[in-house]
């Protein structure tokens, strides 16, 4: 129960609107910024997957830990968080237990990879939720370790901003978006 001071009150209010603020909707700025990830630029396949057409690359629409349903074409769950080698591993699961949508050839995307998908119009996340739906803002790790800021780090790329940056492998979970190279 919140005291009757007015930093009190003050307080009080802040902890029960923080939550909300914080999960704010997805922000774009269309008429101020050019779409760098349009969804004409994506081919959809109907069975959880997307290829871009400028990249050729083709990448699960669900971040892992969600599923896919075709019934309703969107993403349901939790997108899982890992650390940077249970990361590299999930690939590797995803593919020895069948893979997704007939293919087994899923890989963690690269640094490069990530980039090409950002949406810089928007934030909270910056990624076209048409195209990948029930993103979560956040960390998602990308394979590429950090040579150029030693062995111990990893490149990740933050769709709440859209910005790249590196943490620890083994201090950090990030979250998982798989991709394979064309059709």
């Amino acid at each position: 129960m919140c005291k009757q001071t007015k930093t009190a009150v003050l307080t009080c209010l802040m902890a029960l609107l923080l939550p909300s603020i914080t999960e704010a909707a997805q922000l774009c700025k269309a008429a101020s910024i050019r779409a760098t990830s349009p969804t004409n630029q994506y081919t959809d396949h109907k069975n959880g997957t997307v290829t871009s057409n400028r990249t050729g690359l083709m990448w699960k629409k669900c971040s892992e830990g969600q599923s896919w349903s075709v019934a309703n074409g969107r993403c349901s769950g939790t997108a899982a968080k890992y650390s940077w080698q249970t990361a590299l591993n999930r690939a590797t699961a995803v593919n020895s237990k069948g893979g997704f949508a007939g293919k087994t050839d899923w890989r963690l995307p690269n640094i490069k990879d990530l980039a090409s998908i950002v949406e810089e119009q928007c934030i909270n996340p910056a990624i076209n939720l048409a195209v990948f739906p029930a993103t979560p803002s956040g960390w998602f790790w990308s394979s590429s370790p950090g040579d150029n800021v030693g062995a111990a780090n990893a490149w990740y790329l933050d769709f709440s901003t859209g910005n790249d940056n590196w943490d620890y492998k083994i201090l950090f979970e990030g979250r998982v978006r798989l991709v394979r190279s064309g059709l």
